[in-house]
């Protein structure tokens, strides 16, 4: 006998405010000690296992094939870096990478030199059930590694210092430790920390090894709690650059790097909505900068004389290829631009002092991809590496040569299990918006699977937020849908970075709207153009993503057949009313800020919690972690919570909270599987296609 879902208990609890009240029965699932809380949390999780039950088949049969698609004992591409060749591997049976060096005894790796493991992520995670690694960084003489660990999933991590001669970590320690990086000599390493309540990355310490952490003397403190702290060396090595950046604004400050104890100067002091940053050649600060326009262009200036008056223009703005990244070199420059919403990687080479030669473009032969600079670390090189994929394509590694625009092939992922990239077609769609506006769409099925007649099951993805561009890229866990005859879309909506900031700035604060209705618009007419069956579309997004789930359901619910919504951003209002959680102050510039009034009205009309009403639902499957720090558990729980109580229908509605995880759920990469094709096994139940 199938036992009822659980029911919250309903708290009512009224926030009024710009002459608006806001209802919450839920609050009381903020308290992450209560019993009570725990407990309804698990019986979330026994109602979500016993609805699944029934699956286990399909969920072996998922895991085993997307096992099938992965080579499970591998080793990346290595890169070299002062003297070593630096990779990191995996072994079958092992849930984490292993990072390793060999020393480097000219400009190709030896295999026969002896393997050094720096890291062995396996033996970290020993006796916990979560291990994150969150970064490291190699001394200047190669023998010391500072690295960052989180055992919790809350992206709280402590810092290490490691003796490469001896294996063994050294008594220096710090917690909360955000960005790291090493001054020349070695001995002086300079990290940030994060403030214990809102997790701002907010100070920046100076630390000489041997040291206790209270013998550590303070840098830097950023006082505005819209900024964030990261702290990196020039590729050159020369200077250590600290960057405070908000989501609109950023500021650097510089530092001889062979002369620690110095204080840092400003480079340009910080201009509201104005962003650069910064890179070292020849006696000039290259810098990247939408000062004049969104699509950024690259100034110089004298490493004396930094500020906005001395800057000289190096490379114009281009009106309809925003500036995406910039990669300076001793003898070149690498430009990423946004061109139709698709990377193009420039290559110009220096032909006498800072005087550019003509560019070549890297070529790419499909509709649909994403390519980017890959683990570029040495200055003096005439080579660039950049990685290559698309939807059909598995991702590759190549080395560009400047002098002769060749590109070499230096790694392919391996796909076993009998993978057949000509079995699968990609696309790439324009679907033109109700305002007018042209929203790209890739798409990925496989061919002799699909038939443009309306007959395949459907599944969107999109994202839509803080200018991040929606990655094109290849997953060998898709293709056990793929193979089953989904048609997959990624819809490239307003509010991501495809075509720069403007694209963003068309999808934020008070026009946030566009973002939903052009996934909305962009699954319509994906239907009508007959790529997908009406009563067979699935949807999926995550975070900022699992807002747009909200939002388009509680737009259209009568559109979707499935949803799976991951840590979703669901409780727009209480979480940005309340400044004391991680980022909420400096979200006000992605979101708005509620206690402005014309803010908050924007604001809940789209909040997806807010905007629950009575009626029918798609199925769905909403995943959380207790131990999220970016969207707090309480959210998806509050929203599944106030839903249940006003769905009219029978379709599921399954909340699953990973008890030991954070943002990214399970941190092994086996256990990731299996939170796949859980996931798989919901959407296949709902599409009709258990086998």
């Amino acid at each position: 006998m199938t036992s009822p879902a659980p029911v919250a208990r309903r708290d009512p609890k009224s926030t009024v405010l710009h002459g608006q009240t806001l209802s919450d029965d839920f609050g009381w699932l903020r308290d992450k000690n209560s019993p009570e809380v725990i407990a309804y949390l698990e019986a979330e999780n026994a109602y979500t296992a016993q609805a699944m039950s029934g699956t286990e088949g399909l969920q072996a049969k998922l895991y085993s094939e997307m096992l099938s698609h992965i080579k499970e004992t591998d080793e990346s591409v290595p890169y070299p870096y002062q003297g070593w060749w630096y990779s990191t591997r995996t072994v079958e049976g092992s849930q984490y990478a292993i990072h390793c060096r060999r020393k480097a005894a000219g400009k190709e790796i030896d295999e026969a030199d002896a393997e050094v493991v720096l890291l062995d992520v396996n033996k970290l995670a020993e006796g916990h059930a979560f291990m994150s690694l969150g970064g490291m960084a190699v001394s200047p003489d190669g023998w010391l590694l500072a690295y960052t660990t989180d055992a919790t999933g809350f992206r709280q991590y402590t810092l290490h210092l490691r003796d490469l001669r001896t294996g063994e970590d050294l008594p220096d320690t710090a917690e909360r430790v955000g960005s790291m990086t090493w001054a020349a000599d070695g001995r002086t390493l300079f990290y940030t920390t994060e403030d214990e309540q809102t997790k701002r990355q907010d100070k920046l310490w100076r630390h000489i090894v041997g040291q206790s952490k209270e013998a550590d003397t303070p840098a830097y403190e950023e006082a505005d709690e819209r900024f964030n702290l990261g702290v990196g060396r020039t590729r050159d090595g020369k200077f250590i650059l600290l960057e405070a950046g908000s989501h609109t604004t950023s500021e650097a400050r510089f530092l001889d790097a062979s002369a620690p104890e110095q204080d840092f100067r400003v480079l340009a002091p910080r201009v509201e909505e104005q962003e650069y940053s910064v890179d070292h050649r020849g006696g000039l600060f290259y810098i990247r900068v939408n000062d004049i326009g969104k699509n950024f262009r690259v100034v110089t200036a004298p490493v004396d004389s930094p500020g906005r008056e001395h800057w000289t223009e190096f490379l114009p703005e281009v009106q309809d290829a925003p500036l995406e990244d910039f990669d300076l070199f001793q003898s070149f420059c690498v430009c990423s631009r946004r061109r139709a919403g698709l990377t193009t990687l420039e290559v110009l080479p220096f032909v006498e002092g800072t005087r550019l030669g003509a560019a070549s473009e890297i070529a790419f032969p499909e509709p649909a991809y994403t390519a980017a600079g890959h683990v570029n670390r040495e200055f003096e090189t005439t080579t660039f590496r950049y990685s290559y994929q698309s939807l059909v394509s598995p991702a590759s590694v190549y080395r560009y040569d400047v002098s002769t625009g060749e590109s070499t092939l230096l790694k392919e992922q391996e796909i076993p299990g009998k993978f057949d990239r000509a079995r699968y077609g990609s696309e790439r769609i324009w679907i033109t918006a109700q305002d007018g506006t042209r929203v790209p769409v890739s798409l990925v099925y496989r061919r002799d699977h699909f038939a443009k007649d309306g007959s395949n099951p459907l599944y969107v993805y999109g994202y839509g937020s803080y200018g991040y561009p929606l990655p094109i890229g290849f997953s060998a866990t898709r293709l056990s849908l793929l193979d089953r005859g989904l048609v997959l879309a990624y819809a490239h909506i307003r509010g991501g970075g495809e075509m720069g900031d403007l694209w963003h700035d068309a999808g934020k604060m008070m026009v946030k709207r566009n973002t939903f209705s052009d996934f909305v618009e962009v699954t319509e007419a994906l239907v009508e153009q007959r790529y997908g069956h009406r009563e067979r579309v699935a949807i999926e997004g995550g975070s900022a993503g699992g807002l747009l789930m909200g939002a388009v359901v509680n737009l259209r619910p009568d559109l979707f057949r499935a949803v799976l919504s991951h840590v979703p951003f669901v409780d727009v209002m209480n979480t940005m009313l309340d400044a004391s959680l991680p980022l909420t102050v400096a979200e006000y510039e992605e979101w708005g800020n509620p206690n402005e009034a014309e803010a908050f009205a924007y604001m809940r009309s789209y909040s997806p919690y807010d905007n629950l009403q009575a009626g029918a639902y798609p199925a769905m499957l909403v995943k959380t972690s207790l131990n999220d720090s970016q969207v707090m558990y309480w959210e998806p729980a509050k929203y599944v919570a106030k839903l249940r109580r006003l769905k009219t229908d029978h379709t599921p509605l399954l909340l699953h909270v990973n008890m030991d995880a954070g943002h990214g759920g399970a941190s092994g990469r086996y256990d990731y599987l299996k939170e796949i094709a859980f996931d798989y096994a919901f959407l296949l139940q709902e599409l009709g296609m258990q086998e």
